[in-house]
């Protein structure tokens, strides 16, 4: 399954979805050291976002969580790609300075958690892959831009 949305920063990843039906907060929400979610309640709480192709409706809480995501890209422990139901300026600020493929307007419950992806922002495209885990797809054109 193909859903197309609209481009925030280009660029391409592969990998696992972890979904939130939740806004995410960067700044406080979660550990740019770890990459693990710490707010308190938060559907994502204790799971790490390192790698994965994080799915959530948007962003919330301050403007420092741009910063975080550059942080975490830094770290390497920054989420291969984002997507969004819709990308507020926190979230596209971030994606945009860390350079991590982000894309928005996409039927994000159509996307289900822990499956592989293949993100392709500059097509504005994300490709449902199916199966569980990390392996590669050669035919998404991560690191092939």
């Amino acid at each position: 399954m193909v859903l197309s949305g609209r481009k925030i920063f280009g660029g391409s990843a592969q990998g696992e979805t972890l979904v939130s039906r939740e806004p995410v907060s960067f700044y406080g929400g979660v550990n740019p050291d770890t990459g693990v979610v710490e707010e308190q309640g938060h559907p994502l709480q204790g799971r790490s976002v390192a790698g994965r192709v994080l799915v959530f409706p948007g962003g919330k809480g301050s403007t420092v969580g741009s910063y975080t995501l550059y942080r975490m890209k830094k770290n390497g422990t920054a989420p291969a790609a984002l997507v969004n139901r819709e990308c507020e300026t926190i979230v596209a600020v971030g994606a945009i300075i860390a350079e991590i493929p982000c894309l928005d307007q996409i039927a994000i419950e159509r996307i289900p958690d822990g499956v592989r992806v293949c993100v392709e922002a500059d097509l504005e495209r994300i490709e449902i892959l199916g199966g569980n885990g990390p392996q590669e797809d050669p035919s998404c054109r991560h690191g092939k831009e």
